[in-house]
């Protein structure tokens, strides 16, 4: 067995960031942008209002000052003349600024009758003005790689960015294995149940921002598992799951030998999750993961997810492990690394009795997967210990 280190280290070896594709703004969200880009223009493009009010010369700001309204000045439609002395323009927020004028009194601070407006409230000292290029000048820019978020697209389209260069999607292939499996809103046999760790890791992976394809339950047959291979073509990576391990009935493992695999390892030294498999079938990355839900879904966000980072060109850096305090002691741990699922809250952490790897319901729980070393000593309530939040 290899640890957990090792064994990334070695799926990192496997893949490398994809090309590079153009597409509208509008498709943007949720991808990862490959190349930076800089702004076409400043923003705001002119000094603009940022109050409804009037628009005069500062230093002719006070209290009881009367100003003649000439003009108006609204958002998309300037006032094209010049403010003069004891004038004033009524503007609204957004509108550009007046030739002239560099101060907008609020309409909360002015009394009006007919063309004549007369400060009756302290104006005060901010200028209610947003100068040209205060929020970006043109030129400015955003660097890459980036996943892209709702407020980086508006920034983007602020920078009359109309296409963004963006790495592909990885195109992954989900196969579930075994003979014992049906999909939900089906009728289990009496020895069946239904597979769900399939649809974790299609809905983890989309959040990823990859293209996982979710191919036919591959039945405990080499025909059946022939088969599910050949769907899998054109993918960039194959993930199955079950049928891994070294039992009569599992058999993705000489399969995947006969079709090619050049295997990088097999088993990691941790739970739950030891009976992982890694490897490459021509230009196709492949990943075999145990068949428990928790020990699917765990190497999921332990092994898959940083694959799929690195494909997007996003790097092999790990989030971050953080700290929390226990709530309740904890047993010395074995001689392989664990991650217990649990609960975070307020700085403190607390693991599930139940650590079967089993038991969805424990991991639906859960916010987080607190991390032992091997070897572990037992731990007090109060002491410090490392998690990954879910």
């Amino acid at each position: 067995m290899i640890t957990v280190d090792e064994a990334r280290a070695r799926l990192f070896s496997l893949v490398s960031p994809l090309d590079v594709e153009e597409v509208p703004l509008i498709e943007a969200h949720g991808r990862v942008m490959a190349s930076p880009v800089a702004a076409t223009r400043n923003q705001p493009p002119f000094a603009a209002s940022s109050m409804d009010g009037y628009a005069v010369n500062r230093t002719e700001v006070e209290m009881h000052a009367m100003f003649q309204v000439v003009g108006e000045a609204a958002a998309g439609h300037g006032y094209g003349g010049r403010v003069g002395a004891g004038q004033a323009v009524r503007i609204f927020t957004g509108a550009p600024m007046p030739e002239g004028a560099d101060f907008v009194v609020i309409q909360e601070d002015v009394t009006r009758q007919g063309d004549l407006i007369t400060i009756t409230d302290d104006p005060g000292d901010k200028d209610n003005v947003r100068p040209a290029g205060s929020d970006f000048f043109e030129g400015a820019r955003i660097d890459a790689p980036r996943r892209l978020r709702p407020q980086d697209v508006a920034l983007l389209a602020a920078m009359n960015i109309g296409r963004v260069q963006v790495t592909r999607k990885p195109r992954v292939a989900l196969i579930a294995t075994g003979d014992e499996l049906v999909m939900p809103g089906e009728a289990p046999g009496p020895d069946q149940i239904i597979a769900s760790n399939c649809f974790a890791l299609h809905a983890m992976l989309c959040e990823l921002g990859a293209a996982p394809r979710l191919l036919p339950i591959a039945r405990d047959s080499r025909a059946s598992l022939l088969t599910a291979f050949d769907l899998a073509r054109g993918c960039d990576l194959v993930v199955t799951i079950g049928g891994a391990s070294v039992g009569d009935h599992d058999l993705v493992a000489p399969v995947a030998a006969e079709l090619g695999m050049e295997r990088a390892f097999y088993k990691v030294a941790m739970r739950p999750g030891k009976p992982l498999m890694a490897g490459r079938l021509g230009e196709t990355a492949m990943l075999g993961l145990p068949g428990n839900p928790v020990s699917a879904i765990v190497c999921g966000h332990l092994f898959l997810a940083p694959m799929v980072r690195a494909m997007l060109g996003l790097g092999t850096a790990l989030p971050a492990l953080r700290e929390a305090t226990l709530n309740e002691p904890i047993g010395p741990n074995g001689p392989r690394e664990h991650y217990m699922r649990a609960q975070v809250g307020s700085g403190c952490v607390s693991a599930f009795d139940n650590q079967d790897s089993s038991l969805l319901s424990v991991l639906a729980k859960a916010n987080a997967l607190l991390v032992r070393p091997p070897h572990d000593p037992a731990r007090e309530a109060g002491e410090a210990v490392s998690y990954l939040p879910l």
